[in-house]
């Protein structure tokens, strides 16, 4: 019996492998185009897996823009805010912003009219802000007096004894300062501290003058220029200046420097949000004032 190997060999003995010229022709035609198509198959492959790289890498994209993109943005806009304000603080400061009664609060914010963390010190530090903003440097103090009163045992009245004592070392440390603001939070409701202009709502200001320092004419003065300047540019916004300080005797510790005025900002029912807006507008009139008295 003759095995695998013999009968293949009697096959091709048998019948020649002899191939056509054309039959050679057609074959490697087709082997050609069998050849291209898997070519076209693997470059569509390839094709579809960068398509699809892209896509996700897209996809991937969005979905963290959408989610930190304004974190993002924002931390762009503070480091480039920050190179402005360390610019700024290389220059003399012309401004003091402290706050006497520092947990005065806004009861939409806090439920409660005053508050250890949520109070006027977030005022006065976009009132600082702001002005630094607007190229001029400033001294911002956010001294927990209320704490030092507790932690001494003395009385709500001991506060301006406290900032007497915190003031007098700002003032020596800095001989450059023009203008001195104590900023509070009022206690008139929001009927009376609240103003609606162009459609947005500002919490208005009051300026308090004591009568009974040496520096009383020209602290009155300059409250007057900033109520002034206010009304020309935006009406009503300011409630004018209140003079005080005779019974009970109180200077406010405007005898430690002329130009120096006590700042009420909105008052028990108004936000941040409105303070803030009205801390803008300040900076821009406090701005002006000090460019007319260079000029």
């Amino acid at each position: 019996m003759q095995n695998e190997k013999e009968l293949f060999d009697l096959i091709k003995d048998t019948y020649p492998q002899n191939p056509r010229k054309e039959f050679i022709v057609t074959v490697e035609n087709k082997l050609r185009q069998q050849a291209r198509g898997m070519n076209k198959k693997g470059t569509i492959k390839k094709f579809s897996l960068i398509s699809s790289s892209i896509l996700l890498f897209t996809l991937a994209f969005t979905w963290i823009f959408f989610f930190y993109g304004k974190e993002i943005i924002n931390d762009v806009n503070n480091v480039k805010d920050q190179s402005v304000f360390s610019t700024i603080e290389n220059e003399d400061p012309l401004v003091l912003i402290y706050h006497t009664h520092n947990y005065e609060s806004f009861i939409p914010e806090t439920k409660n009219p005053y508050s250890e963390s949520t109070n006027i010190t977030l005022v006065g530090r976009a009132l600082s802000n702001a002005l630094k903003g607007n190229n001029i440097n400033t001294v911002f103090d956010d001294t927990d007096v209320m704490g030092i009163l507790k932690e001494r045992n003395l009385r709500f009245t001991d506060s301006y004894a406290v900032t007497r004592e915190i003031l007098t070392n700002l003032l020596n440390e800095h001989d450059t300062l023009k203008m001195v603001f104590d900023i509070h939070r009022g206690s008139l409701e929001q009927a009376d501290r609240t103003v609606n202009i162009d459609g947005v709502d500002y919490a208005k200001v009051l300026f308090v003058v004591s009568k009974t320092t040496d520096n009383y004419k020209e602290n009155r003065e300059f409250a007057n220029l900033l109520h002034e300047k206010l009304e020309e540019l935006y009406p009503q916004l300011s409630k004018g200046v209140f003079e005080k300080g005779v019974d009970p005797r109180n200077t406010y510790n405007q005898d430690l420097h002329i130009n120096s005025t006590l700042v009420e900002i909105g008052g028990t029912e108004n936000t941040l949000e409105e303070s803030y807006r009205t801390a803008d507008i300040l900076a821009k009139v406090i701005k002006e004032i000090i460019e007319n008295k260079e000029e």
